[in-house]
């Protein structure tokens, strides 16, 4: 199962970070810094957000504190970028930090003790911790870029009232053991 569930995390996460890709290639610069209402994010704010998270909870995880002193959570709900370039440059940057400490893991890893504010938690618990905390906030870049895009929005799943469609041609195929992400 061990094994299992670390290649399941790699495409997991390898499945969010393709939507916020998709999503932020398809607006302008300017509709990356639009904000709804004064006590929203933008999508680059987001952005910041969670490279920030990313880069602060996976750099050197197995041997120090997810919550590095340098990392200044505040300052991530402020806009510092001046181009799209820049955000996407740092949402990558944020994304290889991640990616590759998952990469880095074996199955003995995964029941030692990281911390992050000092709570303990296994490399398990942080990994799932994580992919609860970063869908959520892409799932807020995705839906900002669907009410930005509004009728030119391209669905990034199964569009609707195709699902019928969808699963007709799913249940045409023969049954195999798979990550639902391989097709996509």
């Amino acid at each position: 199962m061990e094994n299992s569930y670390l290649s399941s995390v790699v495409k997991q996460a390898n499945y969010y970070k393709k939507l916020g890709d998709e999503t932020l290639n398809r607006l302008t610069e300017e509709q990356l810094f639009y904000t709804p209402d004064s006590l929203s994010n933008s999508i680059a704010i987001i952005v910041k957000h969670i490279a920030g998270n990313m880069l602060s909870r996976w750099t050197n995880f197995l041997t120090e504190d997810g919550e590095k002193d340098w990392r200044n959570r505040d300052s991530e709900f402020v806009n510092s970028f001046a181009s799209k370039k820049e955000v996407v440059l740092y949402w990558e940057k944020g994304w290889n930090c991640f990616l590759a400490a998952l990469n880095s893991l074996s199955s003995n890893d995964l029941e030692k003790i990281i911390h992050i504010r000092n709570q303990g938690h296994t490399v398990t618990e942080a990994i799932n911790r994580q992919l609860c905390h970063y869908p959520y906030h892409i799932g807020q870049i995705v839906f900002l870029g669907k009410l930005i895009l509004k009728e030119n929005w391209k669905s990034l799943s199964i569009p609707k009232n195709q699902s019928e469609t969808y699963n007709k041609e799913k249940f045409n195929q023969k049954k195999s053991r798979k990550h639902f992400t391989d097709d996509l």
